[in-house]
């Protein structure tokens, strides 16, 4: 059997594994195995097959797998929903304490109760909003 056809045989083993287990190390390993087929359609020697192998799959795993597990992995910078009003500035529409109040963030207004229960913020006041619970945010005064 000619190398080459080995070299594919072994490549399209590697491409059914990377289906199953979508570890990306054996699509990479299967590619190199590809691009072996073509060198050993060139011509070139066993030996050296197996050298340009090992390189090709060397670097692939080392430089290429950890790119692609970046871009595959979710990212977690982006906050959605009500995790995203976390953080945020909002103004005091009415006066907040540890029972009730309202405050206006970023146009929408919500209820809302001081973090702290002993704290009572006054009407127009700028508060972080540190926690939101169901419907109602838990804001803290700035200083």
């Amino acid at each position: 059997m000619e190398p080459w056809l080995v070299w594919l045989i072994v490549a399209a083993v590697l491409a059914v594994l990377e289906i199953c287990t979508l570890t990306v190390v054996f699509g990479l390993l299967g590619v190199a195995a590809a691009l072996t087929a073509g060198l050993a359609a060139a011509g070139l020697p066993l030996p050296f097959q197996f050298l340009a192998y090992a390189l090709l799959a060397a670097a692939s795993v080392l430089f290429v797998r950890p790119v692609a597990l970046r871009h595959l992995r979710p990212s977690h910078t982006a906050r959605f929903g009500t995790d995203a009003l976390v953080g945020r500035a909002a103004r005091t529409v009415t006066e907040v304490t540890g029972t009730g109040g309202r405050v206006r963030i970023d146009g929408e207004e919500w209820t809302a109760r001081c973090y702290d229960e002993t704290l009572a913020v006054p009407a127009g006041a700028t508060v972080d909003v540190i926690e939101i619970r169901g419907a109602t945010a838990l804001v803290y005064p700035r200083d």
